[in-house]
């Protein structure tokens, strides 16, 4: 299983500082901790500096990572508050028949309502989702297919 993590970097700061990203770090590891074989893509980790770059590199890095929410088998989305980032991706995932949890306290908002199948209100929550099989369950009722890929 692919799973794309998306959620708020820069969202409506108007500096060239990004929030705190330790929630990419306590998803990825609940994940590998409950789903063998999971391949996770974290755009965090790939492009850490992506507040410092420019033109062709932005428009490069954000169509990328787009399509890569579009083509993972699941995506969830950290969205304490709003991201133009993260709305776009879930667009994109939804449009491609993606299974998206989105963890947010926004549940009447359009986009979430929209995109996603499954609304948490925050990341303790997703936690306990994924270690107690519930996240496997929703994704294999959503897609039809088994989280696990040996099983």
């Amino acid at each position: 299983m692919h799973v794309f993590i998306a959620g708020v970097m820069q969202g409506s700061r108007s500096d060239d500082q990004i929030h705190g990203q330790q929630y990419r770090l306590a998803i990825a590891e609940v994940l590998q901790q409950h789903i063998p074989g999971v391949q996770i893509t974290d755009p965090w980790s790939l492009h850490p500096n992506s507040v410092l770059y420019r033109d062709e590199e932005i428009r490069q890095t954000f169509n990328s990572m787009t399509a890569l929410a579009g083509e993972a088998d699941a995506v969830i989305a950290y969205l304490p508050h709003a991201s133009m980032g993260t709305a776009i991706e879930l667009w994109t995932a939804h449009h491609n028949g993606t299974y998206v949890v989105a963890v947010t306290p926004m549940q009447h908002n359009w986009v979430v309502q929209i995109t996603a199948h499954d609304v948490l209100p925050d990341l303790d929550s997703l936690v306990a989702f994924i270690a107690s099989g519930e996240f496997a369950r929703h994704y294999q009722r959503v897609t039809g297919h088994a989280a696990d890929p040996a099983g």
